[in-house]
C-alpha cells in the first residue's frame, strides 16, 4: 500500500468569503506524482460522528493512489455559514467550487470523482447534473433522484413520519459547535451564529405538500441528459432509496451500473443485513476506469447486480438474508416478465379474476394499524424492520395464493391496479406483498402507499366525490425475492400504516371491487444461464477504532392502553459513550 499523509483541517474559500473544512488523506508522493481526487461532503460532521466510518473508505483510497476528500459542508463541522435546509443553490453552488478548488491542486491531476452516502449521494448527482469540467465520475448510494417520490419527506404522496424525526436530527446537528481544538476561540461566533439561525426545517417541508418547484429542484429526473458522467448507483433492499437505482438505470444515457444488497442505510462494506460485499476495492476499480483511464472490465460489468433475497422467517433485524446474487445485462430486462394475480371475495389470490357479479368489499382499517411495520429506511441501528406481518391482519382486507407448487423469483416493482370508491374527499391506501411460510410465519417482502388525492399525479392533487369510482394504480417498491416452493404469496391493503406514514385528516371507509383490481408482479425467469455476480469479500479494515465507554441500547416497545383506546410505539435509540482516541473527544 501506499504511504500517506492525513491533512486534518484544510479551510477552502468560497466565492463570498466562506471557508470550509476538509480532511484530505492522499499519497505522499502525490507531490511529485499528481493523482485523481475523490470527494465526498455531507453534513455529519467529519471530526467526530463520521469519523471512524470514514477512515473505512477514505484511508483506504488514498492507499491505493487516491486524493480522497471529505468536506463538512457549509454551516456543519469545522465549515463556515449556516446551513439552512438540504440541497439549497448556495450548497450545490459550494460543491462545483470543491470541484474545481481540487483539480486546480498541485498534488491532483486534474480529475475529480464525487462519491457519498445518503445526503453526499444526493450530492454527486446534483451536481454531476451542473457538468463540472473536472468531475470524471459519480458513486451515489442510497440516494434518489426524485426528492418527493423517494426520500425521507412522503411516500405515494403521503406524509412520512420519517419526515418529522429527520427535521429534529438536523435541528440537533446544526445546534452542534466547530471542534474548539481547531477553531478556537473563532469557534465560539461561529457556533453563536448558527444558534441563532437554527430553526426546525420541518415548518418549510410542511409547506410544501405536493410535488411543487420546491421538490423539483435538486431532483435529477427532471432532466437526466444533464447528467454526462457515468454513474454507480448503489442501495439495499433494507434501505428506503432503492427504487432510483432502477430508475437511474432506465433513463440515464452515460455509462451506468446498479448494484442493490440486502443492505440497510449503509455503505456495503458495512452492509447490514449481510452479506456485505469489498466496497472499497469495487469503488478503486471504479475510479480506476474511469479517473486514471485504465482499461480494466468495469465498464463490461452487468448493469444490475441485485440479491435475490431468499424465503427467510419475519425478524426485525438480521445478521445476514440467504439469498443469491444474480445479474442482468439490461434494465428494464427481457427476463422480467408481468403477471397478474387478482383478489376474489373468499380471501384468495389467484391468476383468474373474480367474477364480474361479485359483491364489493369494505375496508376500513383502524388507525394503529402499522405498529409492527418498522421504519420507512433501515439504518440497521436496532429492530426496526418490520415483524412478522400476522400482528397486521385484523383491520384489512388479506388475500392469499394456494401454496406455490414451483418457486416463484421477482425481480422488479410490483403494481396494484384497484378499482374503488371512497366516502369522504380524501384518503390513503396501503398495499403489502408479503410471503407467508407453512407455518404460517409471515414476512413483508415489499409494499406501497398512495394518497388517493394524488391519483392523477403528486403535482394536482384532486378530492374525491363521495360514491363515484376510481380506477387507482399504486406502485410497490421494488424487490428481489424468491417464493419457495410451498409458500404462500400474500397481498394485504389497509386504509391506514400509522406511525410510518401519517394518517390523513379524515378517515374513512373504501369500497373495492376485487373484479376490476389486479397485482402485477415483475417474474424473473431468465432465458439462458442465470450467472451470479462475484464480489470481493469485505475486508477487515477498521483503522481507527472507537472505545466504547458505555453500551448501545436500541429498543422498539409497542403500547396499547386498553381503557383509554390508545396505542403508541416508544423507541428508544441511545448510542451510548464511546471516545476517539486519535482526537481526544468522547461522544454521547
Amino acid at each position: 500500500m501506499t504511504d500517506i499523509r492525513i491533512d486534518e483541517d484544510v479551510r477552502i474559500p468560497m466565492s463570498d468569503g466562506v471557508t470550509l473544512s476538509a480532511r484530505i488523506w492522499r499519497p505522499l508522493s502525490a507531490d511529485a506524482q499528481p493523482v485523481p481526487a475523490v470527494l465526498e461532503t455531507i453534513p455529519y460532521r467529519k471530526r467526530d460522528h463520521t469519523r471512524p466510518r470514514d477512515e473505512t473508505l477514505h484511508r483506504w483510497l488514498a492507499e491505493h493512489g487516491y486524493a480522497s476528500v471529505r468536506v463538512d459542508i457549509r454551516g456543519s463541522g469545522e465549515s463556515g455559514g449556516v446551513l439552512e435546509n438540504e440541497y439549497l443553490a448556495r450548497e450545490l453552488e459550494d460543491g462545483y467550487a470543491l470541484i474545481e478548488w481540487l483539480a486546480a491542486q498541485p498534488w491532483c491531476d486534474g480529475g475529480v470523482g464525487m462519491i457519498g452516502i445518503s445526503w453526499g449521494g444526493f450530492n454527486g448527482l446534483q451536481i454531476a447534473a451542473m457538468q463540472p469540467p473536472a468531475l470524471k465520475a459519480v458513486v451515489t448510494v442510497c440516494s434518489t433522484d426524485d426528492r418527493y417520490a423517494d426520500d425521507i419527506h412522503t411516500m405515494g404522496g403521503c406524509l412520512l413520519s420519517d419526515n418529522l424525526s429527520w427535521s429534529s436530527v438536523m435541528f440537533a446537528f446544526n445546534s452542534l459547535p466547530p471542534d474548539p481544538q481547531l477553531r478556537g476561540q473563532a469557534g465560539r461566533s461561529i457556533w453563536q451564529q448558527r444558534l441563532e439561525a437554527n430553526a426546525p426545517w420541518l415548518m418549510e417541508w410542511l409547506e410544501h405538500p405536493q410535488r411543487d418547484d420546491y421538490w423539483r429542484h435538486g431532483s435529477v429526473c427532471e432532466d437526466y441528459a444533464a447528467i454526462r458522467c457515468p454513474v454507480l448507483a448503489v442501495s439495499g433492499w433494507a434501505d428506503g432509496y432503492t427504487n432510483a437505482v432502477f430508475r437511474l438505470l432506465a433513463n440515464l444515457e452515460v455509462p451506468c451500473q446498479g448494484i442493490v444488497g440486502p443492505w440497510s442505510h449503509r455503505y456495503p462494506h458495512l452492509g447490514e443485513p449481510g452479506p456485505a460485499i469489498g466496497f472499497q476495492s469495487l469503488v478503486t476499480d471504479w475510479w480506476d476506469r474511469w479517473l486514471k483511464g485504465e482499461r480494466n472490465g468495469v465498464d463490461e460489468a452487468p448493469p444490475l447486480r441485485a440479491w435475490i433475497q431468499d424465503a427467510d422467517p419475519p425478524a426485525t433485524a438480521y445478521g445476514e438474508r440467504p439469498g443469491r446474487w444474480v445479474a442482468e445485462a439490461h434494465w428494464p430486462t427481457p427476463a422480467v416478465q408481468v403477471r397478474t394475480l387478482h383478489p376474489h371475495g373468499d380471501g384468495s389470490l389467484a391468476q383468474t379474476p373474480a367474477n364480474d357479479s361479485a359483491g364489493r368489499l369494505r375496508l376500513d382499517s383502524p388507525l394503529g394499524l402499522g405498529l409492527f411495520a418498522g421504519k420507512w429506511c433501515s439504518y440497521a441501528d436496532g429492530p426496526d424492520l418490520p415483524d412478522d406481518q400476522r400482528k397486521e391482519m385484523s383491520g384489512g382486507l388479506v388475500f392469499e395464493t394456494e401454496p406455490l407448487e414451483a418457486p416463484l423469483e421477482l425481480l422488479g416493482a410490483p403494481r396494484l391496479r384497484i378499482r374503488l370508491r371512497a366516502e369522504q374527499p380524501c384518503g390513503q391506501i396501503i398495499v403489502r406483498l408479503c410471503d407467508t411460510a407453512p407455518d404460517g410465519a409471515t414476512t413483508r417482502v415489499s409494499y406501497g402507499v398512495l394518497n388517493l388525492r394524488h391519483r392523477e399525479g403528486h403535482d394536482r392533487p384532486r378530492d374525491l366525490v363521495a360514491g363515484s369510482d376510481y380506477g387507482v394504480s399504486v406502485p410497490l417498491n421494488h424487490l428481489g425475492h424468491r417464493f419457495a416452493a410451498g409458500h404462500r404469496l400474500q397481498m394485504a391493503l389497509s386504509t391506514a400504516y400509522w406511525p410510518l406514514v401519517w394518517p390523513e385528516p379524515e378517515a374513512g371507509p373504501l369500497s373495492i371491487d376485487p373484479a376490476a383490481t389486479g397485482l402485477e408482479l415483475p417474474v424473473r425467469a431468465p432465458t439462458g444461464p442465470d450467472h451470479s455476480p462475484v464480489f470481493p469479500a469485505a475486508p477487515d479494515y477498521a483503522p481507527l477504532r472507537a472505545v466504547q465507554r458505555v453500551a448501545p441500547t436500541q429498543a422498539w416497545r409497542v403500547h396499547h392502553e386498553l381503557g383509554g383506546n390508545a396505542a403508541s410505539l416508544e423507541v428508544i435509540q441511545d448510542n451510548g459513550t464511546r471516545t476517539l482516541e486519535d482526537v481526544d473527544l468522547t461522544l454521547g
